[in-house]
């Protein structure tokens, strides 16, 4: 593979070096922004040498070359182009510049609940472990294994606002110290834990204002505005308290500001907020049931294409910390679109007889089982049109299953098969029986519906 010849038959089908802004990359595709997307040939960048796929999403342009190879061809690119170097935190600040305020919104709060997927999932894991535990009787719920392993999963959880605090603040521009300071101060001692609220919580008065004496344990929403309005506190300070005072005036301030402001006003706003949509989402799924599912799992894959389903992570999450639910019941839902997309995808492998996108639809469908899309949708499903729509039947009738059967899973962030290891263990074969009917419809309309292939 001639690695100068494709990075130089890139840079014309990119509309030249005049029209490139910046370029990085990642573990499979090279980033780029572009001063016009018009410019661009996507067809004929699909056909290079080592091009797996091409695709516009959040303000970028993505060619999917795989692992090891996109390091290689961005080394040479970036000489070919006369670029420098970018990285990913630049490349994503020129991108946002280009983002509708939809894209936006769904960015930050990717950016926000990214960097706590990995806790959530662990204490996701070991819900699951400490229900197998409880279900089959393998210790006693009194014993010291127990009460650790019920210590180990509830942990993220409980400290959740002051995760989000740190990754919030750091987003919005504050001190994310001051953050996961103010997630302490809703979560202090001297609160009523919000899990425990049911059994009665004090009152106290200041300033003719009764304040309710509850903590925000495991609360999503109200942490998130509440730490915007500690990050502007912070910013307006610092333009006006004297460089010599910043260090000491500025956090004292922030502080107390931003504290009374939570305790009095925003706390309670974000509770009502994060309620408002747990209920709505709870009552549809109990109401609606597989109609419910039937949509949004019809639908999903191609939210997937806006980029705003990065913003479902905060949505799922209050939904896990709701002791009235207490179970993410969207995550099933949309396991079955990813799942379906592969199997629309790996479809195409039998229909075509291009070595070249052969060589493609294998390990892209094949990822989407492991929960990554991207390479199946914009390199294959999106291309061919019909693929794509395949892809939304077959998720449309596994969401309508998992839902009419009432999956749920423990965490967020894993789909396809590595989300059995969240699914609460009675759910485990239907889930399982979901996505087989997930991967069976899209593969068979995929193979029924007619299509040219190049």
């Amino acid at each position: 593979m001639n690695i100068e010849a494709i990075a130089k038959g890139l840079l014309p089908l990119l509309g030249g070096k005049e029209n490139l802004v910046s370029a990085a990359h990642c573990a499979t595709r090279l980033r780029l922004v572009l001063s016009d997307d018009s410019l661009v040939d996507k067809g004929a960048i699909q056909e290079l040498e080592g091009v797996k796929g091409c695709f516009a999403n959040a303000g970028q342009l993505q060619v999917i070359f795989g692992t090891g190879l996109v390091n290689k061809v961005y080394a040479e690119f970036t000489k070919v182009a006369g670029l420098g170097e970018t990285s990913k935190a630049e490349l994503v600040d020129a991108a946002a510049a280009k983002l509708n305020p939809a894209q936006r919104l769904a960015r930050t709060l990717s950016n926000i609940f990214v960097p706590i997927i990995p806790a959530i999932v662990s204490a996701g894991l070991l819900m699951g472990l400490l229900g197998m535990v409880r279900s089959y009787g393998w210790v006693s719920p009194e014993s010291a294994l127990f009460i650790m392993l019920d210590m180990f999963s509830s942990a993220a959880f409980i400290i959740l606002p002051v995760l989000i605090g740190f990754t919030a603040a750091r987003e919005f521009g504050g001190n994310p110290y001051l953050g996961a300071t103010l997630g302490g101060i809703l979560t202090h001692p001297a609160l009523t834990n919000a899990w425990t609220v049911a059994d009665g919580f004090k009152t106290m008065e200041f300033m003719g204002l009764e304040v309710g004496m509850v903590g925000y344990q495991g609360t999503v929403f109200p942490m998130l505005l509440a730490v915007w309005v500690m990050s502007q506190v912070e910013k307006r300070l610092r333009k006006v308290v004297p460089n010599a005072l910043d260090l000491i005036v500025t956090p004292f301030l922030t502080l107390l500001i931003a504290g009374f402001v939570a305790l009095l006003f925003v706390g309670p706003l974000g509770r009502g907020l994060g309620d408002g949509i747990s209920l709505v989402l709870s009552t549809l799924y109990d109401h609606a049931g597989w109609l419910a599912g039937l949509v949004f799992g019809g639908t999903y894959s191609a939210i997937v294409i806006t980029g705003i389903h990065h913003s479902f992570h905060a949505i799922e999450t209050g939904l896990l910390t709701n002791p009235a639910i207490a179970v993410n019941f969207l995550l099933p839902i949309w396991a079955m679109s990813n799942v379906a997309q592969g199997g629309a995808c790996l479809a195409v492998y039998f229909k075509t007889k291009d070595a070249k996108l052969k060589a493609i639809t294998v390990p892209a469908g094949a990822s989407c089982l492991l929960g990554i899309t991207e390479a199946a949708i914009f390199g294959v499903n999106l291309r061919y049109g019909k693929p794509f729509l395949a892809g939304l039947f077959g998720g449309a009738l596994g969401g309508a299953y998992v839902v009419a059967s009432k999956v749920g899973m423990t965490a967020v962030g894993l789909t396809g098969l590595p989300g059995l290891a969240i699914v609460q263990p009675a759910s485990l074969l239907n889930y399982g029986i979901g996505m087989v009917i997930a991967f069976g419809a899209a593969f068979t309309a995929s193979t029924l519906l007619k299509y040219k292939l190049d």
